[in-house]
């Protein structure tokens, strides 16, 4: 396969300060894994439900029963795992971290701490063409979801829905390589999109399917790199963590207020408290949570339920080869393949649907063209209706039809704008349309001199300033084009002018 040639971009550094500093950060998302059953039992995970209907006794915590592992929601860790070109550990183990919160009925949460099912890996984050992030993946693991705690339903007492309990995550750990918040909320956004491309996440991040916890740090200049140095953290400055963020504007401005905050301590000769944080929209700052936690404060042990896992290569070795074309790839090829841009490339592959309906589009005709008219007609109506490509009302096949007709001369540009608008509100074949309301491109060049030598007859003292100032041969083209309705060939009637006005 061929690859797309990159840089790295530069770490951001902090405006307006009284020394420059730089941002450090480092992200765990956990994302959802897409299955119909939960992590250790069989109940629903489906979004919406009524409250605690989509509990078994297993997630209720009722005494003796016990949890049985999903197999399938394995083998979507495996597939993230792979989909990330990580490492697949063979071996890997449940544990229990003990802590209590009123929507965590076992009192602790079966996740995986000292062997997870996923190691080192990397994602290529996208900044602009020919830039971007390449950002390590330390570790991904399995765990299990803890309820919701509702406290806007009664002034006085909180409501619990234990629905999401149990529900399988994959907790997506980086290393510490995002240098600032564009960065971040574009490696949410591609891992996201990655996620997406394997269907092991729906990434649909309003219903919580998809959340970050941030954790930022400041750093001088040149510290970063003594860091990668040596693996000596303290180069880094005490990281807080952000909980919770499900907004790629929010995780942006978080990190911006969260690195301004720190940076004010700082220069004014206080300690930054490593803790845990919230994130206000309302009013664009963070608060404090709680004092961040260790592995050690969670009392972590192997969970005596459950077996460690064991999987084979092969198995996984089969799940590989099932891999679909995953995000860079498919950019890599469209770049390749239909000779179009990066950008362009970027767009068509954001969405699984969108890439599909472009190569739809774009079979047996010029790429290039194709991407243009899906990229600039299509997703820009789309986008301003609102609408997913998967509703559009132009087909792909309709609009490879309204390119055919362009293609064969049958219709200018400009036509081909109105027919695409026709088709658009009240559908049907664009070559029937064509024929039923007379849009054919006038290509008879005689019909077309006409028109032009009457244009030229009529207006004499044009014909001389364009003598003067051939660029003025344009207004001819325009004036012909509007006596023809609009039909003529664009070229043809350009030729024309030019050989009759002899500029």
């Amino acid at each position: 396969m061929t690859e797309l040639a990159y840089t790295e971009p530069k770490p951001k550094v902090i405006a307006g300060a009284k020394e420059d500093w730089e941002i450090v950060i480092g992200m765990e998302v956990h994302a959802q894994v897409k299955s119909r059953a939960k992590l250790f039992s069989g109940a629903s995970t489906a979004f919406g439900a009524e409250p605690n209907t989509n509990v078994s006794l297993v997630d209720a915590a009722m005494p003796g029963m016990l949890p049985v592992i999903n197999e399938f929601c394995v083998e979507q860790a495996v597939r993230t795992g792979l989909g990330l070109k990580a490492e697949i550990n063979l071996f890997s183990q449940f544990d229990r971290k003990n802590y209590f919160y009123p929507d965590l009925p076992q009192g602790y949460q079966i996740s995986q701490l000292y062997h997870p099912i996923v190691g080192e890996g990397e994602v290529l984050v996208d900044m602009e063409p020919g830039v971007a992030r390449r950002v390590r993946i330390e570790r991904i693991h399995l765990e299990q979801d803890a309820g919701k705690s509702i406290h806007d339903m009664d002034p006085e007492m909180s409501f619990v829905d234990l629905n999401r309990t149990g529900v399988a995550l994959m907790e997506i750990v980086s290393r510490p390589d995002i240098r600032g918040p564009e960065e971040a909320a574009e490696y949410v956004r591609k891992l996201r999109q990655i996620l997406r491309y394997l269907d092991t996440c729906d990434g649909n991040m309003q219903e919580g399917s998809l959340r970050a916890d941030v954790n930022v740090s400041v750093c001088r200049p040149g510290d970063y790199e003594k860091f990668q140095a040596t693996g000596d953290f303290s180069h880094l400055g005490t990281r807080c963590e952000i909980k919770n963020m499900n907004s790629m504007r929010f995780i942006q401005a978080a990190i911006e207020y969260e690195a301004r905050r720190q940076i004010a301590i700082l220069e004014d000769g206080g300690k930054v408290d490593q803790e845990t944080r919230l994130y206000d929209p309302n009013k664009g700052e963070t608060r404090s949570m709680r004092s961040k936690e260790e592995a050690h404060d969670y009392r972590y042990f192997p969970d005596p339920d459950l077996l460690p896992l064991e999987i084979e290569q092969a198995w996984v070795d089969a799940i590989a080869a099932a891999l679909p074309e995953l995000p860079d790839e498919k950019k890599a090829r469209f770049v390749r393949d239909y000779g179009m841009t990066e950008y362009d490339a970027g767009v068509l592959t954001a969405e699984t649907a969108n890439a599909r309906f472009f190569e739809e589009v774009a079979r047996g005709r010029d790429g290039k063209q194709a991407a243009n008219w899906v990229i600039n007609e299509l997703f820009g109506r789309l986008n301003k209706e609102g609408l997913p490509v998967g509703e559009s009302p132009v087909s792909a096949a309709q609009l490879g039809g309204i390119i055919d007709l362009i293609a064969k001369g049958d219709i200018s540009g400009k036509i081909a704008k109105d027919l695409f608008e026709i088709v658009w509100t009240v559908g049907g074949d664009p070559a029937a349309i064509v024929e039923e309301r007379g849009m054919r491109q006038v290509t008879d060049t005689g019909a077309i001199e006409a028109a032009v030598d009457a244009v030229i007859a009529a207006n004499p003292d044009k014909v001389a300033q364009a003598r003067e100032k051939p660029s003025m041969a344009g207004w001819f083209v325009g004036q012909v084009m509007k006596a023809t309705g609009g039909k003529a060939n664009p070229q043809a009637v350009n030729d024309l002018v030019r050989q009759k006005l002899g500029v």
